[in-house]
């Protein structure tokens, strides 16, 4: 499981940065890609990836603000031309539907496959056998959300060497072991197949926190996850515009993963204003506070430990 940064500027485009989107690649879990926020020309940026558009499976948009959506129209008119047929479900805050129906019906766009578009509310907003996701309201110029994805655990690994010990030697029977409470052996003893199972794995989690004034009730939220990625938008001297706009600084979202016991950060939601020269000072801003800080560039990957 890894992330990678299609768009890592805030506001509008730059030369070194597109508008916000995060593609969290899932293949070897399922098969599959999860999208967080479109911005304008994502798909221009995936060109310049090995992402193939048509294992989308879903896509969550923070807030409407175009620098996150504008994207997102052309996204799923192209995945059509690039053959995709599998469904793909949309979660956004309430308008998300009214502007995707609008956008692909005043542009006579037909898809090749099915959407189902789902209107945000805090709580969990999606559970299968593999993952929990939930949703959180934060503190932005308009109703916006951040997201918070636990995979659940895996069952522990058949011991091997434990069986072998005991005369059990590999075949059929070990699948019983991970399938059933109890096994029959040959010599006709019944056992407990706990006995020869390994600790569950525990499953990795992740928050991404969309635009946003920095603020507490966002801690327990992201509390101890393996990565949290937060918008950083301004400066550390920068707390006042921070607070006017509706964001976050380098030093606030530090703070948050700091209190939280996040095992690491990753900013982005970069202003323009910042060029590439001044990133190593933004960045030692965040590390002076929470050491494991990095700054994500354009197509920037990071593996989520």
């Amino acid at each position: 499981m890894h992330v990678e940064f299609l768009g890592t500027g805030a506001g509008l485009p730059s030369k070194n940065r597109n508008v916000t989107s995060i593609m969290l690649h899932l293949e070897q879990e399922r098969n599959a890609l999860w999208m967080f926020d479109c911005g304008e020309a994502t798909q221009h940026q995936i060109l310049h990836t090995s992402i193939k558009p048509r294992k989308i499976e879903k896509i969550f948009i923070t807030h409407l603000h175009g620098d996150h959506i504008f994207g997102l129209p052309g996204l799923l008119s192209s995945r059509s031309f690039q053959g995709g047929v599998d469904p793909v479900t949309i979660y956004g805050p309430k308008g998300i539907k009214a502007f995707i129906e609008t956008s692909l019906t005043i542009s006579c766009t037909k898809l090749s496959y099915p959407i189902k578009i789902i209107e945000l509310t805090e709580g969990v907003i999606f559970e299968d056998q593999q993952f929990i996701v939930s949703a959180k309201k934060l503190q932005h110029g308009v109703e916006c959300f951040g997201f918070l994805m636990e995979e659940k655990e895996s069952p522990g690994p058949l011991l091997v060497d434990k069986l072998k010990a005991e005369g059990i030697e590999p075949g059929p029977i070990y699948q019983e072991f991970k399938s059933n409470e109890t096994v029959d052996l040959a010599n006709g003893n019944t056992v407990k197949s706990e006995d020869y199972i390994g600790k569950p794995k525990p499953g990795k989690r992740l928050a991404i926190i969309g635009d946003t004034r920095a603020h507490d009730a966002i801690i327990p939220f992201v509390q101890g996850v393996d990565l949290l990625i937060h918008e950083a938008t301004f400066a550390a001297d920068q707390e006042t515009l921070a607070h006017e706009y509706f964001h976050s600084t380098t030093v606030q979202a530090a703070t948050i993963a700091q209190q939280a016991s996040t095992k690491k950060l990753i900013l982005t939601h970069i202003s323009s204003r910042f060029q590439n020269e001044d990133m190593e000072v933004l960045q030692t801003e965040a590390q002076q506070l929470f050491s494991n800080t990095t700054i994500a560039h354009d197509f920037y990957q990071a593996t989520i430990d």
